[in-house]
């Protein structure tokens, strides 16, 4: 995402990402939406300003399944993040996708088990007069945690 400041002032903008993290297969998550969600845990990863979600395993035969959920931003630019990862938090009581409620306020920066996970990134950006900057959000799932965290460090800077 590149943001422009046409303006004669500086601007501080903020850019939000929302995923919903689901890691499982698509017919088992229509089957049991609700179910399936419960086995996923999620975790902010500060030094890359990135979300982490592992969906545990629910037998003995399955292995964990990693999603990381990246935001970059070049130093110059790069502002406050905030983050969240639940989905009820964000999107607000009988609020819908249309309008959510985590875009008034700020973000409530949970991480864990929570009953409806998703990814929400939130970066701020100060743009002087006539400049540029550009933002970048990643998202990539990986079998072990050692491998979702070097994707989350290859993907931390534009």
């Amino acid at each position: 995402v590149t943001l422009i400041n046409h303006d004669t002032k500086p601007r501080t903008l903020e850019v939000t990402s929302y995923a919903e993290v689901v890691l499982l297969d698509p017919r088992a998550d229509l089957a049991h939406p609700a179910f399936g969600k419960l086995f996923v845990e999620t975790e902010w990863l500060p030094q890359w300003h990135a979300l982490l979600a592992r969906r545990r395993p629910r037998s003995p035969g399955q292995r964990p399944v990693y999603a990381v959920h990246v935001v970059a931003a070049d130093a110059a630019h790069g502002g406050s993040v905030q983050f969240d990862t639940d989905r009820a938090a964000f999107v607000g009581r009988r609020r819908g996708l249309d309008a959510p409620d985590g875009l008034a306020k700020p973000l409530t920066g949970s991480v864990g088990p929570v009953l409806d996970p998703a990814f929400v990134l939130r970066r701020a950006v100060t743009l002087a007069p006539g400049t540029s900057a550009t933002l970048a959000f990643a998202t990539a799932v990986a079998d072990d945690r050692d491998a979702a965290l070097t994707l989350a460090d290859q993907y931390h800077a534009p």
